[in-house]
């Protein structure tokens, strides 16, 4: 019952990550104009670092695609930690916008 407990905390938390990621994907591609294609994020990695506050965390990346002209296709990447955006790479106004939006301490 633990071991079922553990595992639907897990994915719970992957699906709400992947929420989050989607989110910030399309908020990013309407910011700058493009289109966001699939209307999907995929998960590419996870691995363990810490917070701010020194406990450890899972960190996830997504990668999503997005057309500049509706013939092309571009790949951007979102990166969290827990809920925090800690990473983003995409259509370049929406990551000028994003980097901006960063606290810089």
């Amino acid at each position: 019952m633990i071991v079922g407990g553990a595992a639907f905390f897990f994915f719970s938390a992957a699906r709400a990550a992947a929420e989050r990621a989607a989110e910030i994907g399309r908020d990013a591609c309407q910011a700058a104009g493009v289109q966001w294609l699939d209307q999907s994020v995929h998960a590419t990695g996870m691995r363990l670092r810490r917070h701010g506050s020194g406990w450890l965390g899972l960190e996830r990346s997504f990668r999503f695609e997005y057309s500049e002209d509706g013939l092309d296709r571009h790949v951007g990447r979102v990166v969290l930690l827990g809920r925090k955006l800690v990473g983003f790479s995409g259509p370049s106004r929406a990551a000028q916008a994003m980097v901006r939006s960063f606290p810089t301490s």
